[in-house]
C-alpha cells in the first residue's frame, strides 16, 4: 500500500497541467459503461462526459481510493469505486463498454495477467484508450531505462521505466488502431516517453 503521505505526492505530480490535455484526448474516446483501470486519486473523474454513462474505477490501494472518493462525488457521471486489483477484475465476462488506463500500466505487478483481465471484461470490440509511459525505442535510453528501473521501482511505488507498451497491449489479444509516442509530457525521455493510443478487444 501507497499510504496517505505518498498518495498525496503523487497526486500533486499527477496534477500537472500539461498532463490534462492528455488525459482529456484520452478519455474522449470512451462511452457507455468505462472500466478505469488504476484509478489512483481520482485525476481523470472531473473529466468525464457523457456519451460515457456510468464509470468503475478500479485500484488496490486504499488511500487513493480515499483522495478519488471526494471527485467521484463531483463528477458529471456517476462513479463506482472497487478496491480491487487488475489482476483479479471483479466482473463478469464481456460486461465492460469501454475501458480506460492513464499511468498505471508501469506500476501493476503482474501486467500482462493484467491486460488479459482486461480483455476477458471487455466486449469483443470495445475500445480501450490509454496514456502511458514506458520503453522508449531510443536504445542509449532505452539501456538506462532498464538500469535504473530497479531503483526507481523502489522509490516509485512500484513503476517500471522500461514496459513496451504497445507490445504489451497487442500481445494480450488488442488490436492498436492508433498509437502516437514521443515525448509528450514534461520530464527526461527516460521517465516521459508516452504512448497514447486507442486498441479494440479482438473479436473471438
Amino acid at each position: 500500500m501507497i499510504g496517505p503521505l505518498r498518495s498525496r505526492l503523487l497526486d500533486l505530480v499527477m496534477g500537472h497541467p500539461a498532463l490534462v490535455e492528455l488525459r482529456r484526448r484520452t478519455l474522449a474516446r470512451a462511452g457507455g459503461l468505462v472500466l478505469e483501470l488504476g484509478v489512483g486519486t481520482g485525476r481523470n473523474l472531473p473529466l468525464y462526459r457523457p456519451p460515457v454513462a456510468r464509470v468503475l474505477a478500479i485500484d488496490p490501494d486504499r488511500a487513493h481510493l480515499s483522495r478519488a472518493r471526494t471527485r467521484a462525488a463531483h463528477a458529471s457521471v456517476p462513479v463506482g469505486l472497487v478496491a480491487a486489483t487488475a489482476e483479479a477484475l471483479p466482473f463478469p465476462d464481456h460486461a465492460i463498454e469501454a475501458a480506460v488506463s492513464t499511468w498505471c500500466l508501469c506500476s501493476i505487478p503482474d501486467v500482462e495477467r493484467a491486460l488479459a483481465e482486461l480483455h476477458r471484461v471487455l466486449r469483443p470490440g470495445a475500445p480501450y484508450a490509454f496514456v502511458e509511459h514506458g520503453l522508449c525505442p531510443e536504445p542509449g535510453i532505452a539501456r538506462w531505462q532498464h538500469r535504473l528501473t530497479p531503483i526507481w521501482r523502489r522509490i516509485a511505488g512500484g513503476c517500471r521505466l522500461d514496459r513496451p507498451i504497445a507490445s504489451l497491449i497487442a500481445r494480450a489479444g488488442f488490436v492498436v488502431e492508433r498509437l502516437e509516442t514521443g515525448k509528450l509530457m514534461p520530464g527526461p525521455r527516460l521517465a516521459a516517453w508516452t504512448y497514447l493510443g486507442l486498441a479494440r478487444a479482438r473479436e473471438a
